[in-house]
């Protein structure tokens, strides 16, 4: 999985380069959903059989710190009509910290 999980990160920053920042934003949030899925099944027993976007629901629920939370909510965020966001942080350094957190050390 961690190997997908960084093939999905590298696809997002191809769509960035590519200038398809929607696309990158929809990799870089399925790589991060699939990283809360390996840390709730590796360190919390949690069966993550869900979507990468329900993972990351799931995930600002838990007892995990504000910045951690607030990049997985970001991730989660809904462009308006204008395909917008109400934020500038960006998507792929929101899930690079994600993934970062959760699966330092998990093989």
């Amino acid at each position: 999985m961690l190997e997908k999980i960084h093939a999905e990160m590298d696809r997002a920053h191809g769509a960035r380069a590519d200038g398809n920042e929607g696309q990158a934003r929809v990799c870089a949030r399925r790589a991060a959903g699939w990283a809360v899925g390996v840390y709730g099944r590796e360190q919390l027993g949690e069966d993550s059989r869900w979507h990468a976007y329900h993972n990351l629901i799931w995930f600002q629920s838990q007892e995990i710190s504000a910045d951690l939370r607030v990049a997985a909510i970001r991730l989660t965020t809904r462009v308006d009509v204008d395909h917008t966001l109400p934020y500038m942080e960006d998507p792929l350094e929101d899930a690079r910290m994600i993934i970062a957190a959760l699966l330092t050390g998990v093989d």
